[in-house]
Order: C-alpha cells, then structure tokens, then sequence
C-alpha cells in the first residue's frame, strides 16, 4: 500500500487535532482552552480543504472560528473574574471522564472498521469538482425539503440569546 500526499496531510492533521483536542480538554485556564479550541477548528478546516470542500472550509473557519470562538472568548472575558483560579477536580470524575472518553473511541473505532471506511477509496480525493455555489446558497436559505432556511435562522437566534445572556451575566458582577 503506497502512501500518497492527500494520506500524509490527513495524518498530520489527525495528529494536530487529537493532540490540541486533548490540550483544550485538560487545559486548567478557560482562554487556553479557547485558544486551543481554535486550533481545532483550524484543523477540522484543512481536513475539508482535504476534501475539496472549499465553501465549508471557509463556513468553518468564518464562522465557527471566526464567529463562535469569539464569542466564547467574550463570555469568558465577561464572567471570569481577574486571578480566579480553577478549582480542583474530584478524582471520580476525572477516572469517570477518562473511561468514557475511551468508551468513545472504542465506540468509534468499531464503528469504522465495521463500515471499511479504511478500505474504500474516497472518490472526493480523486476528483478536482466542487459543488456549484448556486445550489450551496440554495440549499441554505430555502425553504423546501432538504433545505436549511429554519435552523439557520434557530441558530441565529440562538447566538444572539447567548450574547444577551452573557451581557447579563457581566452586568450582575
């Protein structure tokens, strides 16, 4: 089995993303975790690039690492007061938190051998076309089946609850 280019970024970038994955879970400041949390996404980006998905490579990094993390880093901005320190973990919780991470990845290793999702060549990798733009915008904002108009704008909702939510917060310190 010949290792190809597109197999070694893929590597490298499953690499990047367990490893800075596992520094923003076990990160002891919140901003660190948020920092690392942006590499992840950073990362989730070029596997989408990897896969000749441009326009959601640029979704991602617009949004989620554009727009989200920013929020995120406003809200602990907000409601994190200056030199409070983290509190310390109960050892349960962290041997609870630890078996059911590797439950996870046992879940999802089963999941993958089962589906030869290993063996199959991804048609994605070999081709250069992408979808038309057209139909992207399309698909979003319609209104039919298999369009996404309303949780788009749930989500839009959403964040906006979360700002007010955090502006309320930050006013009661």
């Amino acid at each position: 089995m010949e290792t190809t280019i597109s197999q070694i970024i893929f590597y490298a970038l499953a690499v990047v993303m367990v490893a800075v994955a596992v520094l923003a879970v076990t990160a002891k400041r919140m901003l660190r975790a948020a920092t690392y949390l942006l590499f992840v996404l950073i990362a989730t980006a070029g596997l989408y690039l990897l896969l000749n998905y441009h326009f959601l490579a640029a979704v991602q990094l617009s949004v989620y690492a554009g727009g989200i993390l920013i929020l995120f880093v406003f809200a602990i901005a907000l409601t994190q007061p200056k030199g409070d320190l983290p509190e310390k973990h109960d050892l349960r919780k962290v041997i609870m938190g630890a078996a059911a991470g590797l439950l996870g990845l046992v879940v999802v290793a089963l999941i993958v051998l089962k589906s030869n999702l290993l063996y199959n060549s991804n048609l994605t990798l070999l081709s250069d076309t992408e979808i038309n733009m057209n139909v992207i915008g399309t698909t979003l904002m319609g209104t039919e089946k298999y369009q996404y108009l309303f949780p788009f704008e749930v989500l839009s909702v959403l964040l906006l609850v979360c700002i007010i939510g955090g502006v309320f917060i930050a006013r009661k310190k």
